[in-house]
């Protein structure tokens, strides 16, 4: 799939030998009055909904499941719409002689009023993660305690981007 690239973050800590381990995933921004719909942990990170493509999907299968996983939000597919890709480039951190590379696919979609089962990862309950509608400005001054987790300076560079009007709807 070929998107417009919003950013690239690379670690620079890796080789150009090394075997690669490559990711696709898939990350709604769904606003409702001016708030958009995140997980948030028990420790207050804001995390952007989505994940991994699994075999045999599609992007927008897998973005439907994902959202409907991480937060019980129903996507209307029709509302669907391309946002970009960032590209991760580092060390994998589970195995230090390989080179992760993840490209996140983002999309603008709507959820509907009616709200599905959530089924989140042990991960995810234990971290307390669940569903919150969040400000821009709230949630790239939740996160600023959290910068150190790639994960979360990926998001919050998102957010500030569409904060700061340079992803349109």
């Amino acid at each position: 799939m070929q998107m417009r690239m919003l950013r690239v973050f690379d670690g620079k800590d890796y080789t150009e030998d090394m075997p690669v381990f490559k990711k696709h995933a898939v990350r709604a921004i769904i606003v409702r009055d001016g708030k958009i719909a995140m997980q948030r942990s028990r420790e207050g990170e804001y995390k952007i909904l989505g994940g991994g493509v699994d075999k045999g999907e599609t992007f927008h299968e897998a973005l439907t499941r994902e959202v409907l996983e991480e937060s019980g939000l129903m996507i209307k597919e029709e509302t669907i719409r391309e946002i970009g890709e960032v590209l991760e480039v580092r060390r994998d951190c589970f195995d230090p002689d390989m080179k992760y590379e993840c490209h996140s696919f983002f999309y603008f979609c709507d959820a509907k009023e009616e709200m599905g089962e959530p089924a989140m990862t042990p991960s995810e309950i234990a971290k307390g993660f669940h569903l919150v509608w969040a400000s821009p400005r709230e949630i790239i001054e939740g996160n600023q305690a959290f910068l150190n987790q790639r994960w979360i300076y990926r998001d919050t560079e998102i957010i500030r981007m569409f904060y700061e009007g340079k992803l349109k709807e």
